[in-house]
């Protein structure tokens, strides 16, 4: 195969990973990627024994796989580029050559995640990444996360404005979606607040935005939220108290001749609970859903539980919802006909 057909397959492999992602909810299994198709080729994305896979057919590696214990170190480095080591033994022999083939022929490739969140595992593809620069005196490639990044001066040595940027897109193009795979795992591809269950339609919401010092991008300071509930909860529309209930602001509750998303997808909500990960350590954190409810106090009309009109938070201790239990008939009237009894779990 020469270089424009393998350029053209990896086309093909992304296109058809793309999808796949994006039906998964931005983790794959690991039968997905050894029974991989890319239309009517069959390719398998990942080693069954190794964290690194060289088809034969291939000029340069197709994949690479990033795991926390791994004893191959991969990191990102201190100019924020992602490095991953070569493989024990000589570095012109095995795996390796056409993991350092890679910066000469600049072909993509997949990096997989490896992401475990309980006793599921799962793969964050990021893709396309590119390998441009072979560094053998440490045992290593350097990874661009991102097309614009191969345009860098020198991936050893970036610039102060590189430097920034190459951030800036490793966090868009490895951290937020290594966030929201964990987040939706949890979760198991639900929404916390009206239980969709699109993967495509469903993103890993910040109870404690990332932008402050203690934002961290962990489970329990995220919520499993579709796209409308996201926007809603980020600005303060909605509010959900320590006690995991949905409260509905003044300005959608005050709202009306705006068709049945706002009626039953949003006012219709009002004082239902969470639907919560199984596993309690995955729950968000309470005093982070208290710190961020304060600021849906204070954020809308009528902000105080006193004030005329607002809506008054109960706080009293209940068990939450899980995933896969009744929310109660009264969460969904009509035009819906299914009662959540009857929905899958």
């Amino acid at each position: 195969m020469d270089l424009e057909d393998e350029w053209a397959l990896r086309r093909d492999i992304f296109d058809a990973l793309r999808e796949l992602v994006d039906e998964r909810g931005g983790a794959v299994t690991r039968a997905d990627l050894l029974e991989f198709r890319a239309g009517n080729y069959a390719i398998q994305l990942v080693d069954r024994n190794r964290g690194i896979r060289n088809p034969q057919v291939l000029a340069s590696t197709l994949s690479i796989m990033s795991k926390p214990d791994s004893p191959y170190a991969d990191e990102v480095v201190g100019d924020s580029l992602f490095s991953y080591a070569y493989r024990d033994g000589p570095i012109d022999a095995g795996d390796n050559v056409k993991l350092r083939k890679s910066a000469l022929t600049e072909l993509p490739l997949i990096l997989l995640r490896w992401i475990k969140v309980g006793t599921e595992i799962r793969y964050l593809p990021v893709f396309p990444v590119y390998v441009v620069a072979d560094d053998p005196a440490n045992r290593r490639v350097l990874l661009a996360l991102d097309e614009s990044l191969r345009q860098v001066s020198d991936p050893q040595h970036l610039t102060e404005t590189e430097r920034r940027y190459v951030q800036r897109m490793t966090s868009q193009r490895l951290h937020q979606p290594q966030f929201r795979s964990r987040v939706l795992m949890a979760y198991r591809n639900r929404c916390a607040v009206c239980r969709l269950g699109r993967p495509q339609l469903l993103e890993a919401a910040h109870i404690i935005g990332d932008k402050k010092a203690h934002g961290i991008a962990d489970i329990p300071n995220g919520l499993s939220l579709c796209k409308i509930h996201h926007a809603a909860y980020d600005r303060n529309m909605i509010g959900i108290s320590p006690d995991y209930r949905v409260h509905i602001g003044p300005a959608l509750a005050e709202a009306d001749n705006e068709g049945p998303i706002l009626e039953f997808g949003l006012k219709g909500l009002n004082n239902v609970l969470l639907t919560l990960p199984d596993k309690k350590r995955f729950h968000p954190a309470g005093d982070r859903l208290a710190e961020r409810f304060q600021e849906f106090l204070t954020g809308t009309t009528h902000a105080h539980p006193t004030a005329p009109g607002a809506i008054k938070p109960d706080f009293q201790r209940i068990t939450p919802v899980t995933i896969g239990t009744d929310l109660g008939a009264t969460v969904f009237e009509p035009p819906f006909t299914d009662s959540p009894a009857t929905q899958s779990p």
